[in-house]
């Protein structure tokens, strides 16, 4: 598979796979029924899925390492935070105000990984305002 191909799909699964999470937690705020059946807890998983080989892919494709490369091992990082804190938010946070604090800093940190991987810069997009932006 060419480079552009993966990347497409990387990309599309990092779209699908922040929509979905959204809306689990809008369903999760709002105690929707639907965020309790099967294809809402199924495809999240396919989705990432999808991601995480894409993901390994480009790495592997571009020869990249996250010990010689900082943006990569920031962006690892950040992603180890968000699963930590999606659990949080749609699991096992006890009452709705942790939940709902776990989701913001979620989507926080998903900010943050896109704007790694859009800057290659392990401070994201505040290293483009103090001067530090990534070629």
């Amino acid at each position: 598979m060419e480079y552009q191909s993966v990347k497409w799909i990387h990309e599309a699964a990092v779209t699908l796979s922040f929509l979905g999470f959204f809306a689990r937690g809008i369903g999760m705020l709002t105690e929707s029924a639907w965020i309790r059946c099967r294809a809402a807890r199924t495809w999240p998983h396919v989705i990432d899925t999808i991601l995480l080989l894409s993901g390994v892919m480009l790495a592997w494709m571009l020869r990249l390492s996250p010990l010689e490369t900082p943006w990569l091992l920031a962006k690892l990082a950040g992603l180890v935070a968000y699963i930590g804190l999606g659990t949080v938010a749609l699991r096992a946070g006890r009452t709705k105000r942790q939940r709902a604090a776990a989701w913001i800093a979620a989507l926080l940190t998903f900010g943050y990984i896109v704007s790694v991987a859009l800057t290659k810069d392990p401070l994201g997009l505040p290293g483009v305002v103090l001067g530090g932006g990534g070629s």
